[in-house]
């Protein structure tokens, strides 16, 4: 099977330095494996995009030498897909309409457990669809932070995979897509390292493949807060790109050649005797 990877931006602000660096590491792994590399936009949340975002992204990577191998992935296109996906668990009985607030359930952390909807019947509240998760273990091996296991019912619980507004969590798009590009190996954060076994329970639900992962390290700031939320977290300058690539191949551990000023050479002198394995597995501070 030809390896896939993909990056995955969600447009709710212009590309910064954390993004930018798990992009050139999942633009690394492909490239490694003789593989492609996918762009996918991850427009499902309107409240919470900002405008022309999205453009901006796409029009900052190949500045950086990161061009896909196809045309991006709008989750914006997909809810079709995303029906179809949710009409297959409805008519499996793994999901239930759950009209429950924030609020009520903070007497159990936040957490649902019941595989049902506690409160009596509201017909004035559109409900939110909650997956049923059993008291199951899911495990798997990261390839960079090692074995993994997570207890759904215990962690995480009945979670969320369409909101009472009618969009689809990321969770549900997440999985259908990556089934739909047919990736190999998902390169990404640590941040997201949590969602992981909520993605795989919900493959098999769907009985949908699983593809391998891999999650790189957060970047940090000064202060040791993730760099998206951060008041350090600007945006970088595709106008000048050649300084930031290599602080992110810095970050990500590649040796840098002095001499190379561009950044194609910067990405190739990157690729010699690169192996994913080698990449740091902790989280860094960019600033120091």
């Amino acid at each position: 099977m030809t390896y896939r990877g993909r990056f995955a931006p969600s447009p709710t602000g212009q590309l910064h330095f954390g993004s930018l660096v798990a992009a050139v590491g999942s633009w690394l792994c492909a490239r490694h494996a003789n593989g492609q590399w996918l762009l996918r936009m991850e427009d499902i949340d309107p409240p919470r995009e900002v405008a022309g975002a999205a453009a901006s992204i796409l029009a900052t990577l190949p500045a950086f030498g990161l061009v896909a191998d196809a045309p991006t992935l709008f989750q914006s296109q997909r809810k079709a897909a995303y029906d179809a996906a949710f009409e297959q668990l409805r008519t499996a009985d793994l999901v239930f309409p759950c009209t429950c607030s924030r609020s009520e359930l903070a007497a159990s952390g936040g957490i649902h457990r019941d595989g049902r909807c506690v409160k009596p019947a509201r017909p004035e509240r559109t409900p939110a669809w909650r997956l049923r998760v059993p008291d199951v273990e899911v495990t798997f091996d990261d390839a960079l932070q090692g074995p993994q296991g997570e207890n759904l019912r215990e962690l995480v619980g009945d979670f969320v995979i369409r909101r009472a507004d009618g969009f689809y969590s990321y969770q549900l798009a997440c999985v259908v897509d990556d089934a739909y590009q047919g990736i190999t190996e998902v390169v990404r954060g640590h941040d997201l390292l949590d969602s992981t076994a909520r993605q795989i329970w919900l493959q098999r639900c769907l009985g949908l493949p699983t593809p391998a992962y891999r999650h790189l390290p957060v970047v940090l700031d000064a202060d040791g807060n993730k760099l998206s939320k951060s008041a350090q977290a600007w945006p970088i300058d595709p106008a000048d790109p050649t300084p930031t690539l290599r602080r992110a191949l810095a970050f990500l551990q590649r040796p840098l050649p002095t001499l190379v000023t561009d950044v194609d050479g910067l990405l190739a002198h990157a690729l010699i005797a690169f192996e994913p394995a080698l990449l740091p597995q902790c989280s860094g501070n960019s600033f120091a």
